[in-house]
């Protein structure tokens, strides 16, 4: 949204290490158009944002536009800068990220959500502001318009065209199983052995599953952001869920493989998630190693499933299921 040229001065970038840029200041970019974008890159709606902060920093960065991310962790294991340096090697991402592992700038800026962009004007004040995904052409627009005060001859291109089909208009967003957290601070847990933090539970699935929460089989670790698997026989997570893409938040201490089956039954190829396989029998299987999100589901549409994650693998973390619900509308 717009917001009054003369209330919101732009606070100080407060972090700590830069990646692809000397250190920068909003001083020191007065003249300029800064587009400021909190992230995580844990972050499905972060994620699914990248391709136009990238194509926005290719197309005006010449043109007087600066881009700035601000990497403001979810999780602890992200604010390592080598988690955050392999993470944007994995996406490209070559504009100037700031990491903002205490969150100073994130308080600074009163911020509260992943994503939220924050556009800043030649004379340092917030004139635009979004929070979430969405909204790609009303933001690019507001990017032109400012880039346009200082020199309303520059020749600007269109706006992009949606990336994704379900980023156009029209595209319908069903309400899907919210966001899940397996760590005891946040945690939606059915066993009736709860998430007592700092214990090892042997967890045992009870008869009938519920929609929304999830459920865990075999001995896990509760740490206060995940739940981690100690053996010494398979251990097991199970989920009633409805969207069409589901996501994990995992690591592992050695490279873990986890099984991945759909309403008890071998996954489709056209229900995978871009980083699961299928083995020679047919089973899906993702590898986890590095702290990172991996998509498990990509479903054809909005649908209800069961699914069940299996693994021997000790060390193994669970930290968060994300869910996404868009499709394109029927014409």
């Amino acid at each position: 949204m717009f917001l009054d040229r003369e209330k919101i001065r732009a606070p100080e970038i407060e972090g700590g290490r830069w990646f692809n840029s000397t250190p920068l200041s909003i001083k020191a970019l007065r003249g300029k158009i800064v587009l400021i974008d909190f992230w995580d890159y844990t972050c499905v709606n972060c994620i699914r944002t990248l391709p136009y902060l990238k194509a926005w920093h290719e197309r005006y960065a010449e043109k007087g536009l600066v881009l700035v991310g601000v990497h403001s962790p979810e999780f602890p294991f992200a604010r390592e800068a080598s988690q955050v340096e392999r993470a944007l090697n994995s996406f490209g991402l070559t504009y100037p990220i700031v990491m903002d592992h205490d969150y100073k700038t994130w308080r600074a800026y009163a911020n509260r959500y992943w994503p939220a962009k924050y556009l800043i004007d030649r004379n340092g004040i917030i004139r635009y502001r979004h929070d979430g995904e969405g909204n790609y052409v009303e933001t690019e627009l507001a990017i032109q318009a400012l880039l346009m005060e200082i020199d309303p001859a520059l020749p600007l291109p269109d706006p992009m065209r949606p990336i994704r089909e379900s980023d156009y208009p029209g595209a319908v967003c069903y309400p899907p199983t919210p966001e899940l957290y397996l760590g005891a601070d946040r945690g939606r847990i059915g066993n009736n052995e709860g998430l007592p933090e700092g214990k090892t539970v042997q967890y045992t699935l009870p008869d009938r599953l519920m929609e929304d929460i999830f459920y865990a089989e075999g001995s896990w670790e509760v740490m206060a952001d995940r739940l981690t698997f100690t053996g010494p026989r398979g251990g097991a997570i199970h989920l009633v869920y409805s969207a069409m893409e589901v996501n994990l938040v995992a690591s592992a201490e050695e490279e873990a493989i986890v099984w991945i089956n759909q309403d008890r039954r071998t996954m489709r190829k056209d229900e995978i998630g871009e980083d699961v396989a299928i083995d020679e029998k047919g089973r899906a299987f993702v590898r986890v190693k590095a702290p990172r999100m991996y998509q498990l589901v990509r479903n054809p549409g909005f649908e209800k499933h069961e699914l069940r994650l299996f693994t021997q693998a000790r060390g193994l973390s669970l930290y968060a299921f994300t869910f996404v619900s868009c499709k394109v509308s029927p014409q």
